[in-house]
């Protein structure tokens, strides 16, 4: 077995960016996900709708589920969804207080009225003056374009686990249907995150810039609040509540919306690409002329030969293995010939090994390459980081 070492031009360190596709399509208040039917799965921290973070209770048996746990003693350690008065209360020193982890995530829509309280709006405060310079349209406090504490809006929260380091420009498309058709699209065509309803041809608002995107905080400020169509939809809860506005996108997500008759017939798409970075190492392993011609198999060596399986001893009592040369397997057409003998070998296999020797990794081809004196090849290895 023969061992080398990589130089320092054998080694590339590489970064891949990818554009993952995502999409969600919203209707009678449940999410598809990546137009992917429901999972029946026993898990419920994480309902329907919604991606398992972590992976850790999925189809697990009830006596089996992992959670948090402390035992009341002095250290009055608790769980923190218990406040002092609940666990002095409920709980004798040495019982186990038991809690459950926050497993699930999924998109998030909230509809804000003229003058209504926003705290999420206002955590986007600086990320609408960041972005000033890419539209007039990104200014908090607008006399032109809206105040964002005050004007009526909806706003659409997107988990990064949708999407990576960030969300691809220009990729975020909305589509509004009602009872199957579709009455507005909106587009970034500018790619300066202004979306502007681009369909359907001639519909109300074509043209308009509905709402605004935050591709690296992951959020959809929708601003547009002219009538898509006249027919009134139990819209955020109220029963008759509104006309089909941009402000409404996504209403009634996760909510039970059983005694709002009319609201199904609304249904919401998102979708978009994200951005994800991967640091990839590449690793050229040679296999040099002359080099890795011998086999310690023992079919390389000529099992027909006198000495195969023999040994000399000496006078020191010492067992040496009788030499036996290599199996001679060099192609010929003739038939009365014995052709030269030509080490060869077939390579199948390279291991990676860490500095004190350990394997690390195997990289297997799909067929052994055929390695002769007088041939030499360069394998390329691949690793994820």
């Amino acid at each position: 077995m023969a061992i080398f070492k990589f130089d320092k031009d054998d080694i590339f360190i590489n970064t891949l960016e990818a554009y993952p596709e995502y999409s969600f399509y919203v209707v009678s208040g449940t999410v598809y996900v990546d137009n992917m039917p429901h999972k029946n799965q026993a898990n419920p921290d994480v309902p329907d709708g919604y991606a398992s973070l972590y992976e850790i209770n999925n189809d697990r048996p009830i006596d089996q589920r992992i959670y948090p746990f402390v035992t009341k003693e002095g250290t009055r350690e608790m769980i923190k969804t218990y406040d002092a008065s609940t666990r002095n209360i409920d709980f004798v020193y040495g019982e186990q207080v038991t809690g459950s982890y926050d497993l699930k995530a999924s998109i998030d829509v909230e509809y804000h009225e003229a003058f209504s309280t926003r705290p999420r709006i206002s955590s986007l405060r600086n990320a609408f003056e960041h972005n000033k310079m890419l539209s007039p349209r990104f200014e908090y406090l607008s006399s032109v374009y809206g105040n964002k504490d005050t004007q009526q809006l909806g706003l659409v929260s997107i988990p990064s686990i949708f999407y990576g380091e960030r969300i691809k420009k220009g990729s975020v498309k909305l589509d509004y249907y009602l009872s199957g058709t579709l009455i507005g699209t909106l587009e970034d065509e500018r790619y300066n995150g202004e979306l502007v309803q681009t369909g359907p041809f001639g519909s109300t608002g074509s043209g308009s810039v509905a709402g605004l995107v935050f591709y690296k905080e992951g959020a959809i400020v929708l601003t547009g609040s002219w009538d898509l169509d006249a027919t009134t939809l139990d819209y955020n809860g109220v029963v008759g509540g509104d006309e089909s506005k941009w402000v409404h996108f996504g209403s009634g997500l996760h909510e039970d919306i059983s005694s709002l008759t009319t609201l199904p017939s609304a249904s919401f798409h998102l979708a978009y690409q994200g951005v994800s970075h991967t640091n990839t190492m590449m690793m050229m392993a040679h296999a040099k002329y002359g080099e890795l011609n011998y086999s310690n198999n023992p079919t390389y060596k000529d099992q027909s030969h006198p000495n195969y399986g023999t040994a000399d001893t000496g006078s020191l009592r010492s067992y040496i293995e009788a030499k036996v040369p290599p199996k001679n397997i060099t192609h010929t057409e003739l038939t009365d010939v014995t052709p030269e003998l030509k080490r060869e070998t077939y390579i199948s296999k390279i291991a990676l090994y860490d500095e004190d020797k350990n394997i690390i990794g195997y990289a297997k081809v799909a067929t052994p390459v055929r390695k002769t004196e007088d041939r030499q090849y360069i394998f390329k290895l691949k690793l994820d980081l």
